[in-house]
């Protein structure tokens, strides 16, 4: 009852699996034939239908994989099969080149052939991206050459983090750690295991510090090169162009997140008080609970209840949603030996639906957290009847959907709740915004010297120890005991390590503050404000972050914006202060 079925994907492992993927080598070959060949209109609407369909095979091959192995990493079955299918990836890279070249060349005639045929007009956003950045595209064969050996470089240097980080252990009191265990200690109610904890999580890097520089340092020494070839400024230029967001949209983001610095550090300190200490929070009581005598424990019917409840005073689409999730086996819910840690939403457009997986152990966190991937799983099912070429959307508003949901079912909580628990609700809500806006910053402000150095030097791991502390110096200030602050964040965040996805950082902050300013705009509006916010979602995956907010009434050029939003959080964090004075 509490694992999810992958029976709409693969009923017959063996038999269907095998078959897909010799149909998905095929198509492949048939791809590549079409993109040879493109000429006419005709040729293009041929190779989208062509994509289409290659595209739905390949997604229900991947996400089958990924999911058997995210809840068994141990599984040798679908270990073998993803290794068969990762080299069939860079067979795409030449013809999507061809293809993209082809619409750069017929970039007069585009507009024409948009309104000629349906197929293409369906597509005509992506098209006419495609034609945009077309300058920063390069040959056929430089394509290809460059995606096959992405495999032996960056591919691998981010597995041998990924290997590094997962491997290392350490023992306390006998008992042996791993880094994710070991760092889940942080959260511990115990203030002398949180920091021996911390201490010893410090000395597992030490061992590995020197690989993972030289990892990271190939990476970004990568992705400066490429971009360079590519005609791009910068890594962040990029970016940014990926995200379909502009630069004057993550300046106003970022000096909004600057000018309320001083609110955070007010809390960091408060905090720090309550926990007695005088020179602000040391990192290993950066997440230290507030813990009641006699926690209240939930079971999955509990979150059931309260989810769907509660997401029905916002529309009745987004509870029969949930309803579904929770009765045909979305969810893959309890935590187990073999299984990954955390908690993420795999959307399914090819079959019209979403599987979820979380490590639920009752608290009101993982309902939170159920929220959260369950909102992730609301926008899947609004852009679900798109053509799977227009289901992508990229990293800034990924996290919209999902934290507005947190925030219904957060309201609809602190509502209900005594002043014990809506202490521990608040907490959490501000320390997880603490880490997408003051620890965030501090993230982008590491990368952003990274990449700016790495053109002319080498980066040691002192070096990075350095530059990662000046980074939180720069964003949590006195908030945190500077004899106490973590040199290696840039070990174990695997975002840094990524040759196709850089500043996978300053997206997070987007996300989280956008939802907070949608949620403020429901609050004002009610029920006229949802079919808005659901076209929203909906254009996410066809349009520009600042065209998506328009459709809101929403201007994310503006400062003041972003400072709406952060002044919900100041709401917050005062009246934290004022349900923990002595």
């Amino acid at each position: 009852m509490y694992t999810w079925s992958l029976d709409a994907l693969y009923s017959d492992f063996n038999e269907s699996f095998d078959n897909d993927v010799n149909r998905l080598k095929s198509q492949i070959q048939a791809m590549q034939e079409s993109a040879a060949s493109l000429e006419t209109m005709e040729d293009l609407e041929h190779w989208l239908k062509l994509d289409i369909e290659t595209s739905a095979n390949a997604q229900s091959l991947f996400s089958y994989i990924s999911l058997r192995l995210s809840t068994n990493t141990t599984d040798i079955e679908s270990n073998n099969a993803y290794g068969k299918l990762q080299p069939l990836v860079t067979e795409m890279s030449k013809p999507y080149a061809q293809f993209k070249a082809f619409i750069a060349h017929h970039a007069d005639v585009l507009e024409s052939w948009i309104e000629s045929s349906p197929l293409i007009a369906e597509h005509a956003f992506m098209l006419r991206e495609i034609a945009r950045e077309s300058k920063h595209l390069l040959n056929d064969d430089v394509e290809e050459i460059i995606a096959k050996m992405k495999m032996n470089a960056s591919s691998n240097w981010s597995k041998l983090q990924g290997h590094l980080t997962s491997q290392i252990t350490t023992e306390i009191d006998g008992k042996t750690y791993t880094l994710s265990s070991i760092r889940n200690l942080a959260y511990s109610p115990d203030a002398a295991t949180r920091r021996i904890a911390y201490d010893k999580e410090l000395e597992m890097y030490q061992g590995i510090e020197d690989a993972v520089a030289f990892a990271l340092n190939s990476i970004k020494g990568e992705v400066n090169t490429l971009s360079e070839m590519r005609g791009y400024e910068s890594a962040l230029e990029k970016t940014l162009a990926d995200s379909r967001l502009s630069k004057e949209t993550l300046d106003a983001l970022l000096q909004a997140i600057e000018s309320y610095l001083p609110v955070f550090r007010k809390y960091f300190n408060h905090k720090a008080t309550l926990f007695g200490h005088d020179n602000g929070l040391p990192w290993y009581d950066l997440f230290a609970p507030f813990e009641t005598k006699n926690p209240k424990t939930y079971t999955i019917e509990d979150s059931r209840t309260m989810i769907l409840d509660s997401f029905g005073t916002f529309s009745p689409d987004l509870h029969n949603m949930a309803m579904r999730a929770y009765d045909e086996k979305w969810i893959d819910f309890l935590p187990r030996e073999g299984k990954r840690g955390g908690a993420f939403c795999s959307n399914q457009p090819q079959i019209k639906q979403s599987r979820i997986l979380t490590n639920f152990d009752g608290s009101m966190s993982d309902i939170i957290t159920l929220a959260h991937e369950l909102g992730h799983a609301y926008h899947g099912m609004l852009i679900e009847d798109l053509s799977i070429l227009n289901t992508d959307y990229t990293m800034p508003v990924a996290e919209t959907a999902s934290t507005f949901c947190e925030n219904i079912v957060l309201n609809a909580a602190l509502a209900e709740a005594s002043d014990e628990e809506k202490l521990i609700l608040i907490e959490n809500s501000i320390s997880d915004l603490a880490q997408i806006t003051v620890d965030i910053l501090s993230r982008y402000k590491f990368e952003s010297e990274v990449f700016e150095r790495r053109k002319t030097e080498f980066l040691f791991a002192n070096d990075l120890k350095e530059i990662m502390i000046q980074a939180q110096k720069d964003t949590y200030g006195d908030g945190l005991d500077q004899n106490y602050m973590h040199p290696y964040m840039w070990i174990n965040k695997g975002h840094y390590y990524s040759g196709g996805l850089s500043f996978y950082n300053f997206p997070y902050a987007f996300g989280g503050l956008f939802a907070l300013g949608l949620f403020g705009k429901y609050q004002e509006e009610g029920a006229v404000f949802v079919p808005h916010y659901q076209e929203l979602l909906k254009a996410t995956t066809t349009a520009s972050c600042e065209d998506v907010a328009a459709l809101a009434g929403i201007d994310v050029t503006s400062v003041a914006f972003w400072e709406s939003s952060l002044n919900v959080v100041a709401e917050r964090i005062e009246t934290f202060i004022a349900l923990t004075k002595k």
